[in-house]
Order: structure tokens, then C-alpha cells, then sequence
């Protein structure tokens, strides 16, 4: 089931996308530090495996509208920001050669730390063979980023 929060581009909503993934976790931190982390791409490959090459097209951190290109799960990927709400709501699509993405996270303040929950929706013909050949593999790789907060 999707956050209502989430405020998906028609042609990656759920319902319209070959593949869709949510996780979430209560992670120790404040939402700014969550969101600090999260906007310093260039940091993702110190405390995710599964980011490489992280470039920030004229910025030194991610921002409104910033492009940004990278690797994950072997792709070069082109993203872009999309969803900009600082300390609750960040999203992003990404293009590569036979995919296309939404990722989507949402940080929501509790007594003691905070849940974070990342979605994110992909179509395209790499997509959907990375679904067979790999299945779980992006959850089991997302539920790592989120619990390397």
C-alpha cells in the first residue's frame, strides 16, 4: 500500500508502473539529521553499498529541481528532484537505458527518532527483467539504506 503522502507523477503512480517497492523503518535521528544525510548525495556511497559515482549537476548537494547522475544496481542513471518539502518529503526520478524510476521518501517525526519510508516505482524492460532475474533484491537493498541511517 502507498503513502498517501506521495504525491506520484501520473505515469509512475503504483497502478501504472510495472514494479513498485515500500519500505520503512523507525530509524534513531531527528528529521533534520535524516534529511542532512539524505540531501548529501555525494556521502550516499560511504553508507550505501549500492550508490556509486554520485554527481550533482552545479550544486555541492542536492536542492529544488538539482539534477544529479549516479549508479545503482549496475544502471547509470540520470535524476532529477522532484519533491522538495526540507525534513518530510523528498523524491526524485531517474532515467537509464531501459529504465525509468520514481523514488520517493517520507520522514516522519516520532517521540524517539523517526520512521522513515521510501517508496519507489520503475517501469521498462531492464526493470522488469531485474525483477525476475532478482526478486527482493530492491527491497532487501532499500531496507539497507534505510537502516544504515
Amino acid at each position: 500500500m502507498t503513502a498517501e503522502q506521495i504525491h506520484w507523477p501520473m505515469q509512475f503512480s503504483p497502478a501504472n508502473s510495472a514494479i513498485h517497492v515500500v519500505n520503512s523503518a523507525v530509524v534513531n535521528g531527528s528529521p533534520e539529521v535524516i534529511w542532512e544525510k539524505l540531501i548529501d548525495a555525494h556521502a550516499w556511497p560511504q553508507w550505501y553499498a549500492n550508490a556509486h559515482d554520485v554527481r550533482i549537476d552545479g550544486a555541492s548537494r542536492l536542492g529544488p529541481g538539482v539534477p544529479f547522475r549516479w549508479r545503482s544496481f549496475g544502471v547509470s542513471l540520470v535524476s532529477r528532484i522532484e519533491e522538495w518539502v526540507p525534513q518530510q518529503r523528498l523524491a526524485w526520478t531517474a532515467f537509464g537505458s531501459g529504465i525509468s524510476c520514481y523514488h520517493a521518501w517520507l520522514i516522519e517525526p516520532l517521540e524517539h527518532g523517526c520512521r522513515v519510508r521510501t517508496e519507489e516505482t520503475q517501469n521498462g524492460l531492464v526493470a522488469r527483467l531485474g525483477r525476475i532475474i532478482f526478486p527482493g533484491r530492491m527491497e532487501r537493498w532499500h531496507q539497507r539504506w534505510l537502516e544504515a541511517f
